[in-house]
């Protein structure tokens, strides 16, 4: 038995001995053929891991390094371009990223779109960094590998000290595009073998971020008329998140997606089913206004090998692109993703904007000019609207009517205001008038003004669309009549010359004539808003969508015309209200006895 057992143990020696002798000549023949050498003596210098502040760092943290392998043959600097009948994406072997990301069928001024907006230098996104947020992105160049026209796969090694041991790892970077969708995917993979039991970087495997910026080009932001918002959703809600320049916001929660939306174009990141902490950032950087930057930091491992995929869009904000992910028709067959929950709605007011949206579509169908499918909408609302209008301007003339007596009781009871109140409400049963039925009709068309502002200012297809060539190009950017840049008037710091802010000035102040009541001609105060206020707006308009300038145009235009209207229908009616006498009755005789 000692014998046999003695012979078992030195069979087994050899067999692993040729195991491991097979296994290393074929690794040397590999590396022999461009796959990557060992590590060199002379390493380049670390990338080393820093710490947030508040987080703590795991067991030896502070002496982990990462540096790439040196080869005998580095890399050279590559590029790769993807084209779809959508975009058009240039990735770079520094790091594995996406340097240009262009939107075929959007264009900005003279050229396509581009979602990965530059400040001074040139934009990295979808970047990978080894640690928390502050580690510094991975630029070394790594080796490429198409794999069809729209997969192209990067990969390197690296190789890691951890507490005086060493080992590599490899880390691979492959990018999957579809044909047809502005959604494409990114699978990252760390591989250490038995050499890396975990991969642990300052409490994190790795961050991959996109920054800084989505496009297009804009001169500055704010949150009328170009914005970037931010928000996550999770069990059905989307929560909007508070970002500034000096505190990003940090999101711990599990989250279907998170986004970064401008006004017609948005970046959504839908990732897989770990546990990462998600951030916002908007610090400032060179050469960029507003930075908008979005981190996903992937947790410590506990082995030594990981595969995550991520699916992000990179596109419109536009309900039929997005409605696709609601409805499983996707090659990745996604449901109710809810994408559509980017778009600007006006809240509760949405039902009422996708109406308005709908009637907005039809007109254009029957009629394939935005500009003219606003006006027949702004028509068809006040059409709608005139038996709300009509009873608000009779109320008015009630209310003149009334007027002398209501001014009698407040001098006679000036003193006693319960009184006067108890007055007043006499009056008004006695009279049959109610004091809200005048104000009742403008509160009623209130929220669908708040719709329609929102609408124009927001449709997406507005973008681009033509109402007047030469004169209105683009009715989702102001109109240009002189162009004076680089001059700029003191103060307004305007540049161009627009000729509907004056249209709109001038249908306001007479709006206002039109509209006033007789009691408001010799009121200094009335004259004050009636005057002033559209002077103001004029100020605040002059750089608002020519869409949204034409909108108020025609419906200043339809209001006049239709209070027009209403003041000849109550003139005839109050003029036969006083030709009519009053019947007089005769004093009834005495019967004679």
């Amino acid at each position: 038995m000692e014998k046999r057992t003695l012979l078992a143990v030195v069979l087994s020696v050899v067999v692993i001995s040729a195991f491991y002798f097979i296994q290393g000549t074929m690794q040397s023949r590999a590396q022999n053929q461009g796959a990557l050498p060992e590590p060199d003596q002379a390493l380049p210098s670390a990338v080393t891991t820093t710490l947030l502040p508040g987080e703590t760092a795991s067991p030896g943290a502070a002496s982990e390094n990462v540096l790439p392998d040196v080869e005998e043959a580095a890399p050279a600097e590559r590029r790769v371009t993807v084209e779809t009948p959508l975009v058009s994406v240039v990735l770079t072997n520094a790091g594995g990223d996406v340097v240009s990301y262009k939107l075929k069928e959007h264009r900005d001024k003279d050229d396509f779109v581009e979602m990965v907006l530059p400040g001074e230098t040139e934009s990295h996104a979808f970047t990978i960094a080894f640690g928390g947020l502050n580690a510094e992105p991975i630029t070394s160049f790594f080796y490429v590998k198409p794999l069809s026209e729209y997969s192209v796969e990067f990969y390197r090694d690296f190789a890691i000290s951890l507490n005086g041991e060493s080992g590599r790892f490899r880390l691979t970077k492959r990018y999957d595009f579809r044909p047809d969708e502005y959604m494409f995917e990114l699978t990252v993979s760390l591989d250490g073998g038995y050499s890396v039991p975990t991969l642990n970087f300052s409490g994190a495997a790795y961050t991959l971020s996109f920054g800084p910026q989505i496009g297009p080009k804009f001169e500055k932001l704010d949150q009328r008329y170009d914005y970037r918002q931010y928000y996550t959703f999770a069990n059905g809600k989307r929560k909007q998140e508070k970002v500034t320049e000096n505190t990003p916001a940090l999101i711990d929660t599990r989250v279907s997606w998170a986004a970064v939306a401008g006004k017609y174009f948005t970046f959504i990141a839908v990732p897989d089913a770990t546990q990462y902490q998600l951030a916002f950032s908007a610090k400032p950087e060179p050469g960029m206004v507003s930075p908008s930057r979005f981190y996903m930091v992937r947790p410590p491992l506990n082995g030594s090998r990981t595969t995550d995929t991520y699916r992000f869009y990179l596109g419109p904000k536009n309900q039929k692109a997005l409605a696709v992910y609601d409805n499983g028709d996707n090659s990745f067959k996604l449901r109710e993703m809810q994408f559509i929950k980017v778009l600007n709605t006006s809240g509760i007011l949405s039902p009422v904007e996708a109406i308005l949206k709908w009637l907005l579509m039809l007109f254009y169908h029957i009629v394939p000019n935005y500009g003219v499918a606003i006006i027949l909408l702004t028509l068809l609302v006040k059409v709608l609207m005139f038996p709300l209008t009509k009873k608000g301007s009779e109320s008015t003339l009630r209310m003149q009517t009334l007027s002398p007596k209501i001014k009698e009781i407040q001098d006679k009871y000036k003193d006693n205001p319960t009184k006067m109140n108890t007055e007043m409400a006499e009056l008004y049963k006695k009279e049959g008038y109610n004091p809200l039925s005048g104000c009742l009709p403008l509160l009623l068309q209130f929220p669908l003004f708040i719709a329609m502002y929102n609408l124009f200012n927001n449709h997406f297809d507005l973008r681009g669309a033509m109402f007047i060539p030469r004169w209105i190009p683009d009715l989702s950017l102001p109109e240009v009549v002189w162009s004076f840049a680089p001059f700029q008037i003191p103060i307004l710091g305007w540049s161009d010359l627009r000729l509907l802010p004056f249209i709109y000035l001038g249908s306001q102040l007479l709006y206002g004539k039109v509209t006033q009541t007789p009691d408001q001609k010799g009121n200094a105060q009335m004259k004050m808003m009636l005057y002033a206020m559209p002077i103001v707006f004029f100020f605040i308009l002059y750089n608002v969508p020519s869409g949204l300038l034409l909108y108020w145009i025609m419906s200043n235009i339809l209001t006049m015309v239709q209070q027009l209207t209403i003041n000849k229908y109550l003139a005839r009616k109050k003029a036969s209200v006083v030709s009519v006498p009053e019947p007089v009755i005769a004093p009834r005789r005495k019967k004679k006895r």
